[in-house]
């Protein structure tokens, strides 16, 4: 008779037990999610940062492409200002319009393609892009795990009772998602 008292203590012991091993699962994920985006806003800061030295040294090449810097100074003072992944995914694809521009321009500049300053600064700027796109997988995995664990059953139950919430996933634009082109 004694040891049938202990099976409703040892349930609740149980349960607590879980719900607190699921809590604590939650938020891992939630702060790797977190943490995850950090990364992409750490590359995409050097990103921004390389920019002005990029544009400077194309004017002292391409003075006359004034509507060009133009362009690319808003794109990035709109992708430095962008909050959330969806903004700061379509502001980012705007910038890299942008830029691509830029390179398009120094095409018409043999000297300035020439430009030791100019070829580290693209060299800099291209292994930023691909940092970027391995923290956007990164992150991405993290949104998937995360947004997995809260709606998997039973853990919806404590994920809802304790509100959280849904990561976006950073995706492509459109123009992002056709095909390039080729041709010789």
């Amino acid at each position: 008779m004694r040891n049938l008292l202990w099976l409703p203590v040892i349930a609740v012991v149980a349960i607590l037990g879980w719900l607190i091993f699921l809590f604590n699962r939650l938020i891992l994920l939630k702060n790797r999610t977190q943490e995850a985006f950090s990364d992409i806003d750490v590359q995409l800061k050097r990103r921004h940062d390389l920019i002005p030295n990029l544009i400077e040294t194309v004017k002292g090449y391409a003075t006359h492409e004034r509507e060009l810097f133009e362009k690319v100074t808003q794109a990035r003072a709109a992708a430095i200002n962008a909050q959330g992944a969806a903004e700061k995914g379509k502001t980012e694809n705007m910038l890299t319009d942008a830029l691509k521009s830029v390179f398009a321009v120094a095409e018409n500049y043999p000297d300035l393609k020439a430009s030791q300053n100019f070829l580290q600064l693209q060299d800099e700027l291209a292994d930023t892009e691909n940092k970027i796109q391995a923290s956007r997988r990164f992150y991405n995995g993290n949104v998937r795990d995360f947004n997995t664990a809260i709606e998997v059953f039973p853990s919806n139950l404590v994920a809802n009772a304790l509100g959280f919430k849904k990561f976006e996933f950073f995706q492509a634009e459109g123009g992002e998602r056709e095909n390039v082109a080729v041709k010789f």
